[in-house]
């Protein structure tokens, strides 16, 4: 994706270290970080500079070369491994990406393993672009069939950031608005401001802005509304694990949105790699929930008219709050699912005809 037009992915190696955009100085800011160090980029994950499954991965891939360039024995991998797994519980491409790298490394001698755990790292971000062209090349489909069926732009709602902030690069949910954008296709995208974090209005707003791509930022609250209007065509939304029955758990907020298209006939769909889905988990009522720390409820940063960068207080002193970071919409409420391999059911059966090896 493009930033001020200018080419850019989201974590990259660099003299020194490993690039990332801190995206917790998003929108207002556009800030880069340099990673040396494991627990540096443990600290980026848990703190969410860097978020969204996908690169969540790729962060831990780096993370783990960064640990064999300063001690690559089996107890030094091993002790950055823990460290990195134990940053965020949802995401299943996180302990994926650090068993796949672990892998590799622990069947070389000492010396072999620093050079291999870059290529590792590398190979996964570039599977990961590989992997969101495809689901931006399947989910067209869907939107190309929707726009020969209406008149006007094709207005979609996504839920958190599933573009190419979350990823290395393209995004999952919002590879196919950016591939309809290529093919020529009017779209609009209902933004959700994505409540306690707002992931949709610091991060999918700012990054559609950034491809001019029409969008409307809306109270979470407003979904289910707007779709009673029928004035949203389609939802997609990303996912941090998907169950082996097709479960999926995404962002809080994600079940309702669920329901209330369920509940106007309105198709939502949840773009799917690969590496999110974890086939060892019978359904999503065994996928660990996060939670999160309460002032991210009680609290909201923004900037001030004079540009001063702030964060302020939204309950009374003494109220409590809980932050739960993640939901669970049953596969029943999925019309279908995008991933880099094809549309399928939200169901058994459906991934195990994508993936058979794996199921």
């Amino acid at each position: 994706m493009n930033i001020n037009g200018i080419p850019t992915r989201t974590i990259r190696p660099v003299e020194g270290g490993v690039e990332i955009i801190d995206q917790t100085r998003l929108p207002h800011a556009f800030v880069t970080r340099v990673l040396t160090t494991p627990e540096a980029a443990a600290e980026a994950i848990a703190l969410m500079r860097v978020r969204g499954a996908p690169l969540i991965g790729a962060t831990a891939a780096y993370g783990l070369a960064l640990a064999a360039h300063g001690d690559a024995s089996d107890a030094g991998l091993h002790a950055a491994a823990r460290l990195l797994v134990a940053t965020r519980p949802t995401a299943v491409n996180l302990k994926w990406a650090v068993d796949r790298v672990m892998d590799e490394l622990l069947r070389l001698p000492v010396s072999e393993r620093s050079p291999a755990a870059w290529i590792a790292a590398e190979a996964i971000c570039a599977e990961d672009v590989a992997q969101n062209q495809a689901i931006g090349r399947h989910g067209l489909g869907l939107i190309r069939a929707m726009a020969e069926r209406k008149a006007g732009p094709v207005n979609l709602l996504t839920h958190c950031n599933a573009g190419w902030l979350a990823t290395v690069d393209w995004g999952t949910a919002l590879a196919p608005v950016y591939a309809a954008r290529e093919a020529g296709i009017p779209v609009h995208v209902w933004v959700d401001e994505t409540r306690p974090r707002n992931q949709g209005a610091s991060l999918t707003a700012w990054e559609l802005n950034q491809a001019g791509i029409p969008h409307t930022v809306i109270a979470d609250n407003a979904g289910g509304h707007l779709m009673q209007q029928g004035r949203v065509d389609l939802c997609i939304v990303g996912t941090d694990r998907t169950a082996a029955n097709g479960d999926v758990c995404n962002k809080i907020g994600t079940y309702l949105k669920a329901l209330a298209a369920f509940d106007n006939g309105v198709p939502f769909y949840v773009a799917a790699p690969g590496p999110s889905i974890d086939f060892s988990l019978a359904s999503g009522k065994d996928i660990p929930i996060e939670e999160r720390a309460p002032d991210e409820v009680g609290c909201i940063a923004g900037r001030t008219d004079d540009g001063r960068l702030v964060s302020v207080h939204l309950t009374p002193a003494g109220s409590p709050c809980a932050n739960p970071a993640f939901d669970v919409t049953p596969a029943r409420l999925v019309t279908g699912l995008i991933t880099e391999r094809g549309l399928c059911p939200a169901s058994r059966e459906g991934l195990a005809a994508l993936y058979p090896e794996r199921a």
